[in-house]
């Protein structure tokens, strides 16, 4: 199997992991559950890999991870939008 598309193919499915949990909060418009530290360590860990993909000129690298990194900057947005206030 070529090294690129089992890169690509890696990647997308690593991508996709958190698009679930989006709808899922999307649709119930709650992310009392979701972790703002975890997806802070996260985010950042995506955006050192794009910068690595960058850096070695590796566009599976590059593609899934800014994807990864669009999902899960969207998925905090939705926290801090749907996170309920403790009162």
């Amino acid at each position: 199997m070529d090294e690129n598309l089992l890169g690509i193919i890696a990647g997308v499915l690593t991508s996709v992991a958190m698009l679930p949990q989006l709808i899922k909060v999307i649709r119930q418009k709650n992310a009392d559950d979701l972790s703002w530290g975890m997806l802070m360590v996260l985010i950042s860990g995506l955006s050192l890999w794009v910068w690595y993909g960058f850096l070695k000129d590796e566009l599976p690298i590059i593609i899934s991870n800014a994807f990864a990194v669009i999902v899960n900057v969207t998925l905090l947005i939705c926290c801090m939008i749907y996170k309920k206030k403790s009162s």
